[in-house]
Protein backbone atom coordinates (compact mmCIF):
# COMPACT_ATOMS: atom_id res chain seq x y z
CA UNK A 1 0.00 0.00 0.00
CA UNK A 2 1.27 3.47 -1.14
CA UNK A 3 1.46 5.90 1.37
CA UNK A 4 0.01 9.63 0.12
CA UNK A 5 -0.58 13.18 2.30
CA UNK A 6 -4.31 13.39 1.40
CA UNK A 7 -7.10 11.05 -0.09
CA UNK A 8 -9.94 13.49 -1.30
CA UNK A 9 -13.06 11.23 -1.55
CA UNK A 10 -16.23 13.39 -3.30
CA UNK A 11 -19.25 12.46 -5.04
CA UNK A 12 -18.25 13.79 -8.10
CA UNK A 13 -15.12 15.27 -10.05
CA UNK A 14 -14.47 17.19 -12.80
CA UNK A 15 -10.83 17.11 -14.12
CA UNK A 16 -11.67 19.39 -17.38
CA UNK A 17 -9.10 17.74 -19.20
CA UNK A 18 -10.41 15.74 -20.90
CA UNK A 19 -13.40 18.02 -21.51
CA UNK A 20 -16.66 16.67 -20.94
CA UNK A 21 -15.76 14.16 -17.86
CA UNK A 22 -17.71 13.87 -15.03
CA UNK A 23 -16.15 11.17 -12.51
CA UNK A 24 -18.35 9.35 -10.12
CA UNK A 25 -17.28 8.09 -6.83
CA UNK A 26 -13.45 8.54 -7.15
CA UNK A 27 -10.72 9.90 -4.89
CA UNK A 28 -7.82 12.21 -5.98
CA UNK A 29 -4.73 11.68 -4.21
CA UNK A 30 -2.35 14.63 -2.72
CA UNK A 31 1.19 13.70 -2.09
CA UNK A 32 3.67 16.03 -1.53
CA UNK A 33 1.56 18.93 -3.09
CA UNK A 34 1.30 17.50 -6.08
CA UNK A 35 -1.62 15.12 -7.85
CA UNK A 36 -0.17 11.42 -7.57
CA UNK A 37 -3.88 9.44 -8.80
CA UNK A 38 -7.15 9.87 -9.35
CA UNK A 39 -9.08 6.59 -9.82
CA UNK A 40 -12.25 5.11 -7.82
CA UNK A 41 -12.82 5.56 -4.58
CA UNK A 42 -12.42 1.79 -3.95
CA UNK A 43 -9.00 1.09 -6.08
CA UNK A 44 -8.06 4.30 -3.84
CA UNK A 45 -9.00 2.95 -0.41
CA UNK A 46 -6.98 -0.59 -1.94
CA UNK A 47 -3.96 1.53 -2.97
CA UNK A 48 -3.10 4.59 -0.84
CA UNK A 49 -2.41 5.25 3.11
CA UNK A 50 -3.43 8.37 3.55
CA UNK A 51 -2.35 10.58 6.05
CA UNK A 52 -5.88 12.66 5.93
CA UNK A 53 -8.99 11.74 4.27
CA UNK A 54 -11.55 13.90 3.29
CA UNK A 55 -14.69 12.55 2.77
CA UNK A 56 -17.57 15.18 0.56
CA UNK A 57 -20.55 12.68 -0.64
CA UNK A 58 -22.78 16.22 -1.64
CA UNK A 59 -19.76 17.45 -3.25
CA UNK A 60 -18.10 17.90 -6.37
CA UNK A 61 -14.34 18.52 -6.75
CA UNK A 62 -13.49 20.53 -9.63
CA UNK A 63 -9.78 22.52 -10.12
CA UNK A 64 -9.27 25.56 -8.58
CA UNK A 65 -10.69 28.30 -10.43
CA UNK A 66 -8.24 31.08 -11.89
CA UNK A 67 -9.07 34.93 -12.14
CA UNK A 68 -7.34 36.06 -15.34
CA UNK A 69 -7.12 39.49 -15.25
CA UNK A 70 -7.66 41.68 -11.61
CA UNK A 71 -6.16 44.89 -9.52
CA UNK A 72 -6.26 43.07 -6.27
CA UNK A 73 -5.76 45.65 -4.12
CA UNK A 74 -8.41 48.27 -5.19
CA UNK A 75 -10.85 45.87 -2.67
CA UNK A 76 -10.32 49.16 -0.89
CA UNK A 77 -12.16 51.29 -3.43
CA UNK A 78 -14.94 48.69 -3.99
CA UNK A 79 -17.76 51.16 -4.42
CA UNK A 80 -15.85 54.14 -4.53
CA UNK A 81 -16.85 55.59 -7.95
CA UNK A 82 -20.09 53.49 -9.06
CA UNK A 83 -22.31 53.98 -11.73
CA UNK A 84 -20.07 55.93 -14.23
CA UNK A 85 -18.74 54.96 -18.09
CA UNK A 86 -15.36 53.84 -17.78
CA UNK A 87 -13.55 56.87 -18.89
CA UNK A 88 -15.21 59.09 -16.22
CA UNK A 89 -14.70 56.15 -13.73
CA UNK A 90 -10.85 56.51 -14.07
CA UNK A 91 -10.13 60.23 -14.77
CA UNK A 92 -12.61 61.33 -11.75
CA UNK A 93 -12.99 58.38 -9.67
CA UNK A 94 -9.87 56.01 -9.81
CA UNK A 95 -6.69 57.51 -10.47
CA UNK A 96 -7.27 61.08 -8.18
CA UNK A 97 -8.17 57.96 -5.38
CA UNK A 98 -5.11 55.86 -6.80
CA UNK A 99 -2.75 59.00 -6.81
CA UNK A 100 -3.56 59.89 -3.18
CA UNK A 101 -3.53 56.61 -1.59
CA UNK A 102 -1.54 54.06 -3.37
CA UNK A 103 1.35 52.95 -1.34
CA UNK A 104 2.63 49.46 -0.21
CA UNK A 105 0.42 49.27 3.05
CA UNK A 106 -2.20 49.70 1.00
CA UNK A 107 -1.60 47.53 -1.39
CA UNK A 108 -0.44 44.96 1.46
CA UNK A 109 -3.74 45.14 3.20
CA UNK A 110 -5.93 45.49 0.06
CA UNK A 111 -4.37 42.62 -1.73
CA UNK A 112 -4.59 40.28 1.07
CA UNK A 113 -8.51 41.05 1.97
CA UNK A 114 -8.74 40.52 -2.06
CA UNK A 115 -7.03 36.70 -2.06
CA UNK A 116 -9.20 36.04 0.91
CA UNK A 117 -12.09 36.53 -1.08
CA UNK A 118 -11.21 34.94 -3.75
CA UNK A 119 -9.80 32.07 -1.90
CA UNK A 120 -13.13 31.59 -0.31
CA UNK A 121 -14.50 31.85 -3.81
CA UNK A 122 -12.95 28.44 -5.36
CA UNK A 123 -9.86 31.03 -6.55
CA UNK A 124 -6.90 29.19 -6.57
CA UNK A 125 -4.42 31.32 -8.85
CA UNK A 126 -4.77 34.97 -10.05
CA UNK A 127 -2.85 37.51 -12.19
CA UNK A 128 -2.61 40.86 -10.54
CA UNK A 129 -1.94 44.18 -12.54
CA UNK A 130 -0.96 46.83 -10.10
CA UNK A 131 1.49 49.15 -8.37
CA UNK A 132 3.88 47.38 -5.83
CA UNK A 133 4.06 44.14 -7.77
CA UNK A 134 6.72 42.95 -4.95
CA UNK A 135 4.08 43.50 -2.57
CA UNK A 136 1.47 41.65 -3.93
CA UNK A 137 3.88 38.89 -4.52
CA UNK A 138 4.88 38.47 -1.10
CA UNK A 139 1.03 38.56 -0.01
CA UNK A 140 0.41 35.69 -2.09
CA UNK A 141 2.96 33.67 -0.84
CA UNK A 142 2.32 34.57 2.78
CA UNK A 143 -1.75 33.63 2.30
CA UNK A 144 -0.07 30.72 -0.02
CA UNK A 145 -2.22 31.56 -3.44
CA UNK A 146 -1.06 30.70 -6.90
CA UNK A 147 -0.24 34.30 -8.71
CA UNK A 148 0.89 35.72 -11.72
CA UNK A 149 2.27 38.66 -10.70
CA UNK A 150 2.23 41.62 -13.91
CA UNK A 151 4.65 44.76 -13.41
CA UNK A 152 2.64 47.70 -14.71
CA UNK A 153 4.44 50.01 -17.35
CA UNK A 154 2.66 53.61 -17.72
CA UNK A 155 4.52 56.98 -19.24
CA UNK A 156 3.87 58.61 -15.85
CA UNK A 157 5.15 58.79 -12.57
CA UNK A 158 3.45 57.18 -9.20
CA UNK A 159 4.68 56.90 -5.66
CA UNK A 160 6.35 53.43 -7.02
CA UNK A 161 8.26 54.80 -10.44
CA UNK A 162 8.74 58.06 -12.13
CA UNK A 163 9.01 56.49 -15.46
CA UNK A 164 9.23 54.39 -18.36
CA UNK A 165 12.55 53.17 -17.84
CA UNK A 166 12.29 52.97 -13.72
CA UNK A 167 9.22 50.59 -14.32
CA UNK A 168 10.89 48.35 -16.87
CA UNK A 169 13.74 48.08 -14.65
CA UNK A 170 11.45 46.79 -11.84
CA UNK A 171 10.26 44.56 -13.88
CA UNK A 172 12.93 43.15 -15.08
CA UNK A 173 14.35 43.01 -10.98
CA UNK A 174 11.05 41.65 -9.90
CA UNK A 175 11.65 38.66 -13.09
CA UNK A 176 14.87 37.38 -11.55
CA UNK A 177 14.90 37.63 -7.79
CA UNK A 178 13.55 36.20 -6.09
CA UNK A 179 10.88 34.50 -7.77
CA UNK A 180 12.63 33.04 -10.90
CA UNK A 181 11.53 29.68 -9.75
CA UNK A 182 9.36 29.81 -6.96
CA UNK A 183 6.93 27.49 -7.10
CA UNK A 184 3.50 29.86 -6.44
CA UNK A 185 4.60 32.79 -8.24
CA UNK A 186 5.16 34.03 -11.59
CA UNK A 187 5.77 37.49 -13.50
CA UNK A 188 4.63 39.01 -16.09
CA UNK A 189 4.22 42.62 -17.60
CA UNK A 190 1.36 44.69 -17.58
CA UNK A 191 1.28 48.22 -19.91
CA UNK A 192 -1.74 49.60 -18.71
CA UNK A 193 -3.15 50.44 -22.41
CA UNK A 194 -2.08 51.85 -25.98
CA UNK A 195 -2.65 55.22 -24.47
CA UNK A 196 -0.60 54.41 -21.42
CA UNK A 197 2.92 54.56 -23.78
CA UNK A 198 3.93 55.71 -26.46
CA UNK A 199 5.63 53.72 -29.31
CA UNK A 200 9.17 54.09 -28.31
CA UNK A 201 7.82 52.71 -24.60
CA UNK A 202 6.23 49.57 -26.20
CA UNK A 203 9.46 49.11 -28.55
CA UNK A 204 11.23 48.95 -25.49
CA UNK A 205 9.29 46.85 -23.48
CA UNK A 206 8.97 44.27 -26.33
CA UNK A 207 13.09 43.83 -26.31
CA UNK A 208 12.64 43.29 -22.96
CA UNK A 209 10.06 41.08 -22.80
CA UNK A 210 11.57 38.88 -25.48
CA UNK A 211 15.21 38.67 -23.39
CA UNK A 212 13.22 37.68 -20.36
CA UNK A 213 10.78 35.35 -21.68
CA UNK A 214 7.57 36.65 -20.10
CA UNK A 215 4.11 37.05 -21.52
CA UNK A 216 2.53 40.61 -21.59
CA UNK A 217 -0.71 41.56 -20.78
CA UNK A 218 -3.07 44.36 -21.91
CA UNK A 219 -6.37 46.30 -21.43
CA UNK A 220 -7.16 46.58 -25.42
CA UNK A 221 -9.98 47.94 -27.33
CA UNK A 222 -11.95 48.01 -23.97
CA UNK A 223 -14.53 50.98 -25.39
CA UNK A 224 -15.19 52.35 -28.28
CA UNK A 225 -14.04 55.61 -27.19
CA UNK A 226 -10.66 54.17 -26.57
CA UNK A 227 -10.52 52.73 -30.70
CA UNK A 228 -11.97 56.37 -31.35
CA UNK A 229 -9.50 58.32 -29.10
CA UNK A 230 -6.25 56.48 -30.49
CA UNK A 231 -7.50 56.85 -34.57
CA UNK A 232 -7.86 60.43 -34.09
CA UNK A 233 -4.41 60.75 -31.99
CA UNK A 234 -2.56 58.51 -34.02
CA UNK A 235 -4.17 57.58 -36.87
CA UNK A 236 -4.19 53.96 -36.21
CA UNK A 237 -6.08 51.45 -33.92
CA UNK A 238 -4.89 50.68 -30.90
CA UNK A 239 -4.37 46.69 -31.97
CA UNK A 240 -2.70 47.98 -34.87
CA UNK A 241 -0.15 50.19 -32.61
CA UNK A 242 0.57 46.66 -30.99
CA UNK A 243 1.27 45.12 -34.22
CA UNK A 244 3.73 47.62 -34.78
CA UNK A 245 5.62 47.47 -31.76
CA UNK A 246 5.62 43.39 -32.56
CA UNK A 247 3.87 42.62 -29.68
CA UNK A 248 0.83 40.44 -31.20
CA UNK A 249 2.00 36.95 -30.53
CA UNK A 250 1.71 33.92 -28.49
CA UNK A 251 3.08 35.71 -25.46
CA UNK A 252 -0.01 38.15 -25.42
CA UNK A 253 -2.65 38.46 -23.22
CA UNK A 254 -5.73 41.36 -24.70
CA UNK A 255 -7.81 42.20 -21.41
CA UNK A 256 -11.29 42.82 -22.34
CA UNK A 257 -10.87 43.12 -26.15
CA UNK A 258 -14.97 43.86 -26.51
CA UNK A 259 -14.55 46.10 -29.79
CA UNK A 260 -12.22 43.83 -31.93
CA UNK A 261 -13.61 43.51 -36.00
CA UNK A 262 -13.35 40.31 -37.99
CA UNK A 263 -10.05 40.82 -39.51
CA UNK A 264 -8.67 41.53 -35.99
CA UNK A 265 -10.10 38.48 -34.32
CA UNK A 266 -8.49 36.46 -37.76
CA UNK A 267 -5.16 37.75 -36.85
CA UNK A 268 -4.94 37.44 -32.89
CA UNK A 269 -5.99 33.94 -33.63
CA UNK A 270 -3.11 33.20 -36.22
CA UNK A 271 -0.63 34.78 -33.67
CA UNK A 272 -2.38 32.24 -31.02
CA UNK A 273 -2.86 35.58 -28.56
CA UNK A 274 -5.06 34.75 -26.02
CA UNK A 275 -8.30 36.94 -24.96
CA UNK A 276 -9.22 37.78 -21.31
CA UNK A 277 -12.82 38.42 -20.88
CA UNK A 278 -14.56 40.36 -18.16
CA UNK A 279 -17.76 40.37 -18.66
CA UNK A 280 -19.36 41.87 -15.45
CA UNK A 281 -16.89 44.63 -15.38
CA UNK A 282 -17.49 45.51 -18.70
CA UNK A 283 -21.59 45.44 -17.87
CA UNK A 284 -20.90 47.77 -14.72
CA UNK A 285 -18.82 50.00 -16.95
CA UNK A 286 -20.86 49.81 -20.15
CA UNK A 287 -17.89 48.93 -22.34
CA UNK A 288 -19.87 46.79 -24.29
CA UNK A 289 -19.80 42.91 -25.07
CA UNK A 290 -17.57 41.23 -25.94
CA UNK A 291 -17.80 38.56 -29.35
CA UNK A 292 -16.51 35.81 -27.16
CA UNK A 293 -18.65 33.32 -30.03
CA UNK A 294 -16.30 34.55 -33.14
CA UNK A 295 -13.05 34.28 -30.99
CA UNK A 296 -13.90 30.61 -30.13
CA UNK A 297 -15.19 30.22 -33.72
CA UNK A 298 -11.74 31.45 -34.60
CA UNK A 299 -9.89 29.31 -32.07
CA UNK A 300 -8.73 31.94 -30.20
CA UNK A 301 -8.48 30.55 -26.22
CA UNK A 302 -10.56 32.60 -24.44
CA UNK A 303 -10.39 33.00 -20.12
CA UNK A 304 -12.29 34.80 -18.00
CA UNK A 305 -11.16 37.26 -15.19
CA UNK A 306 -13.16 39.66 -12.63
CA UNK A 307 -11.33 42.86 -13.24
CA UNK A 308 -10.99 44.92 -9.82
CA UNK A 309 -13.48 45.00 -7.23
CA UNK A 310 -13.25 48.84 -8.25
CA UNK A 311 -15.23 48.02 -11.51
CA UNK A 312 -17.02 44.73 -10.45
CA UNK A 313 -17.39 45.04 -7.05
CA UNK A 314 -17.38 41.10 -6.37
CA UNK A 315 -14.25 39.01 -7.48
CA UNK A 316 -16.75 35.82 -7.56
CA UNK A 317 -15.51 33.83 -10.61
CA UNK A 318 -19.03 31.68 -10.52
CA UNK A 319 -20.48 35.02 -11.34
CA UNK A 320 -18.49 35.49 -14.32
CA UNK A 321 -18.64 31.56 -15.78
CA UNK A 322 -22.56 32.16 -15.50
CA UNK A 323 -22.33 35.85 -17.45
CA UNK A 324 -20.10 34.83 -19.74
CA UNK A 325 -22.03 32.02 -21.05
CA UNK A 326 -25.30 33.72 -20.75
CA UNK A 327 -24.33 36.92 -22.61
CA UNK A 328 -22.41 34.75 -25.46
CA UNK A 329 -25.47 32.68 -26.16
CA UNK A 330 -27.97 36.28 -25.95
CA UNK A 331 -25.60 38.17 -28.79
CA UNK A 332 -24.74 35.02 -30.55
CA UNK A 333 -28.67 34.29 -30.93
CA UNK A 334 -27.43 30.89 -29.85
CA UNK A 335 -28.13 28.91 -26.96
CA UNK A 336 -25.66 26.45 -27.45
CA UNK A 337 -22.94 28.79 -28.42
CA UNK A 338 -20.81 28.75 -24.81
CA UNK A 339 -22.09 25.88 -22.88
CA UNK A 340 -21.62 25.05 -19.57
CA UNK A 341 -18.35 22.75 -19.80
CA UNK A 342 -17.08 25.76 -21.88
CA UNK A 343 -17.27 28.08 -19.58
CA UNK A 344 -16.02 26.04 -16.67
CA UNK A 345 -13.24 25.70 -19.15
CA UNK A 346 -12.06 28.92 -19.59
CA UNK A 347 -12.60 29.76 -15.86
CA UNK A 348 -10.11 27.05 -15.11
CA UNK A 349 -7.39 25.22 -18.05
CA UNK A 350 -8.16 28.38 -20.27
CA UNK A 351 -7.23 31.19 -17.88
CA UNK A 352 -3.84 28.62 -17.28
CA UNK A 353 -3.51 28.58 -20.44
CA UNK A 354 -3.22 32.22 -21.10
CA UNK A 355 -1.22 32.91 -18.43
CA UNK A 356 1.35 30.39 -19.72
CA UNK A 357 1.15 27.87 -16.49
CA UNK A 358 -1.09 24.93 -17.84
CA UNK A 359 1.77 22.74 -16.89
CA UNK A 360 1.50 23.19 -13.52
CA UNK A 361 -2.27 23.77 -12.97
CA UNK A 362 -5.86 24.61 -14.34
CA UNK A 363 -7.14 20.62 -14.28
CA UNK A 364 -6.86 18.21 -12.22
CA UNK A 365 -4.11 15.84 -13.62
CA UNK A 366 -1.60 13.61 -12.73
CA UNK A 367 1.71 15.57 -12.25
CA UNK A 368 0.21 19.05 -11.74
CA UNK A 369 0.22 21.12 -8.30
CA UNK A 370 -3.15 19.97 -6.35
CA UNK A 371 -5.10 23.54 -6.29
CA UNK A 372 -8.60 21.96 -5.91
CA UNK A 373 -11.83 23.48 -4.83
CA UNK A 374 -14.75 21.33 -3.64
CA UNK A 375 -17.97 22.59 -4.04
CA UNK A 376 -21.29 21.81 -1.86
CA UNK A 377 -24.01 20.90 -4.43
CA UNK A 378 -26.62 19.68 -1.45
CA UNK A 379 -28.16 23.23 -1.11
CA UNK A 380 -31.15 24.22 -1.79
CA UNK A 381 -30.38 26.45 -4.96
CA UNK A 382 -28.16 23.42 -6.74
CA UNK A 383 -30.59 20.56 -6.32
CA UNK A 384 -31.86 18.03 -7.61
CA UNK A 385 -29.20 17.23 -9.36
CA UNK A 386 -29.05 16.32 -13.46
CA UNK A 387 -25.97 17.87 -14.38
CA UNK A 388 -23.60 18.52 -12.63
CA UNK A 389 -21.27 20.87 -14.76
CA UNK A 390 -24.39 23.11 -15.73
CA UNK A 391 -25.01 23.32 -11.58
CA UNK A 392 -21.88 24.82 -10.71
CA UNK A 393 -22.27 27.26 -14.16
CA UNK A 394 -25.73 28.55 -13.75
CA UNK A 395 -26.95 27.36 -9.97
CA UNK A 396 -23.97 27.56 -8.02
CA UNK A 397 -23.04 30.44 -5.09
CA UNK A 398 -19.51 31.06 -4.53
CA UNK A 399 -20.43 30.41 -0.69
CA UNK A 400 -21.20 26.88 -1.77
CA UNK A 401 -17.29 26.50 -1.77
CA UNK A 402 -16.31 24.15 1.05
CA UNK A 403 -12.88 23.31 0.64
CA UNK A 404 -9.83 24.72 -1.46
CA UNK A 405 -6.56 23.31 -1.66
CA UNK A 406 -3.01 25.71 -2.92
CA UNK A 407 -0.39 22.92 -3.92
CA UNK A 408 -1.83 20.41 -1.22
CA UNK A 409 -2.43 23.04 0.99
CA UNK A 410 -5.82 22.89 2.57
CA UNK A 411 -6.42 26.81 2.54
CA UNK A 412 -10.31 26.26 3.11
CA UNK A 413 -11.88 23.61 5.21
CA UNK A 414 -15.48 22.79 5.24
CA UNK A 415 -16.16 26.43 4.95
CA UNK A 416 -13.75 27.86 7.13
CA UNK A 417 -9.97 29.17 6.89
CA UNK A 418 -7.01 27.31 8.08
CA UNK A 419 -4.81 29.89 8.02
CA UNK A 420 -5.94 33.45 7.58
CA UNK A 421 -7.25 35.48 9.92
CA UNK A 422 -10.56 37.15 8.43
CA UNK A 423 -11.51 39.30 11.83
CA UNK A 424 -7.95 41.15 11.18
CA UNK A 425 -8.81 41.51 7.17
CA UNK A 426 -12.01 43.00 8.01
CA UNK A 427 -10.81 45.32 10.88
CA UNK A 428 -8.01 47.24 8.11
CA UNK A 429 -10.35 47.17 5.46
CA UNK A 430 -12.72 49.46 8.21
CA UNK A 431 -9.75 51.28 8.95
CA UNK A 432 -9.51 52.36 5.56
CA UNK A 433 -12.72 52.98 4.80
CA UNK A 434 -12.38 55.21 7.62
CA UNK A 435 -9.27 57.07 6.80
CA UNK A 436 -10.81 57.54 3.20
CA UNK A 437 -13.97 58.72 3.98
CA UNK A 438 -12.37 61.22 6.50
CA UNK A 439 -10.49 62.95 3.59
CA UNK A 440 -13.58 64.67 2.60
CA UNK A 441 -12.75 63.27 -1.31
CA UNK A 442 -15.58 61.26 -1.83
CA UNK A 443 -18.52 62.80 -3.30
Amino acid sequence: MQHCDTLIAPRWCVPVEPTGVVLEDHAIAITDGRIVAVLPLEKARAAFQPTVTVERPEHVVIPGLVNTHTHAAMTLFRGLADDMPLEAWLHEGIWPAERRWVSAEMVRDGTELAIAEMMRGGITCFSDQYFYPEIVAEAAVDLSMRAVVATPVVEFATGWARDVQEYLQKAADLVHDPYADHPLITTAFAPHSTFALSDESFSALRVLADQLDVRVQIHLHETATEVDISIRDTGRRPYERLVDAGLVNRSLLAVHAVHMNDDEIARFAEAGVSVVHCPNSNLKLASGIAPIAKYRSAGLNVALGTDGAASNNMLDMFSEMRTAALLAKASANDAATVTASDALRMATLGGASALGVERVTGSIEVGKWADIACVDLGKLNSQPIYDVVSQLVYAVRADQVADVWTAGRHQLENGRFTGIDTDALLQRSNEWRDRIAASGEIQ
